[in-house]
């Protein structure tokens, strides 16, 4: 896999653009307390000065017609020497929409921070191509701005990720993990945390290693734009979660077949799944798993973890696209074993 420029670190004092690449509901007036009690935790937090780019509060109604006004805004906020990193406000269906109206060139000469995750998988996946390395984890909305407070397991890892310069390490599991659906209009949510059964070893032995590639479903759709190419060679762990509401065992099940039809699965390192959001456990995402790549593709022996604390759910770890990583099978363990930032 292709060697990605790492972006410079973060420090306190510097500048972070918020922007709205997908869902534009920040903006709206029963959910804008939410973005309010994000920005005051970065601030606090971390010591960042946070900065809204020009679109990205208009609102749901106005950005879900105006895939050009969320470009310009991500445009706005690589192009601009002040800014130092670029957070997502939250996910959703649309970023694809961005694709046409942003220039990689300005991405490629402009590295800096930029994390999110679920459908910000299109703009990961378009600043891979520019040859910079992003971090999934982190929206805004869903993971800073909890009401229930702001975990300490998100704090640690979002510091590990953007603002140290040594190795991310060893990612553990959370004491606890929530995954009841976000109230985006509701200050007064209380989520049910459920004890965190650890990281699961599916099949395999050893220790691999391997450069990180993934993110989730969308995955299909934006080969069509030229931009799944290094799971075409060789050496990538590949790191893949969902939404049950979107993605059944049987869907999981498509997508892995897709992989192997497409010549992926075999090429591939190994794989990490992030823990589908759903309690308790279904356990048909873990039998698709075996059954696709195990038993239809007879790869046995292919590294496997399960139940990692990314994606949708809290507290969530942050992943740098195209760091090296190691899957520990015979201790059940994943590491990043390199910085996200320089």
């Amino acid at each position: 896999m292709t060697r990605l420029i790492k972006p410079p670190k973060l420090s306190p004092g510097d500048k972070i653009a918020t922007v709205s690449p997908s869902w534009g509901c920040a903006g709206d007036p029963a959910v804008r307390w939410r973005y309010d009690l994000g920005v005051s935790r970065l601030e606090s937090e971390f010591g960042l000065t946070v900065v809204p780019m020009p679109h990205s509060l208009k609102g749901g109604e106005y950005l879900k017609t105006r895939p050009e006004a969320r470009a310009e805004d991500l445009m706005t906020a690589f192009a601009d020497p002040a800014i130092k990193g670029i957070i997502s406000n939250i996910g959703g269906n649309d970023s694809v929409r961005l694709l046409p109206y942003i220039d990689s060139n300005v991405i490629h000469n402009n590295p800096k921070v930029f994390i999110g995750y679920s459908d910000i998988i299109n703009i990961h996946l378009l600043c891979f191509k520019a040859g910079l390395s992003t971090f999934y984890g982190a929206n805004l909305l869903t993971t800073i701005a909890d009401p229930q407070g702001f975990s300490p397991y998100v704090k640690t890892r979002l510091h590990q990720a953007l603002f140290e310069t040594r190795p991310i390490g060893n990612i553990t599991s959370p004491s606890g993990f929530t995954c009841d659906e976000t109230e985006y209009e509701n200050s007064k949510q209380i989520r049910k945390y459920h004890t965190d059964a650890g990281i699961v070893r599916l099949q395999g032995s050893g220790k691999i290693t391997g450069r990180l590639f993934g993110g989730d479903i969308w995955l299909m759709e934006p080969e069509k734009a030229g931009l799944i190419e290094p799971l075409y060679q060789d050496g990538v762990i590949l790191f893949f979660e969902d939404i049950v509401e979107c993605v059944k065992p049987r869907d999981l099940m498509i997508f892995l077949r897709w992989l192997g039809a497409k010549n992926i699965l075999n090429r591939l390192n190994g794989i990490v799944f992030g823990r589908f959001n759903e309690y308790p456990e279904n356990t048909g995402y873990r039998d698709e798993i075996l059954q696709v790549i195990g038993a239809e593709y007879g790869l046995r022996d292919m590294p496997i973890l399960y139940n990692l604390p990314f994606g949708h759910t809290y507290p969530i770890c942050v992943l740098p696209f195209g760091a090296l990583a190691e899957i520990d099978c015979d201790n059940a363990a994943f590491s990043v074993l390199e910085s996200g930032v320089v």
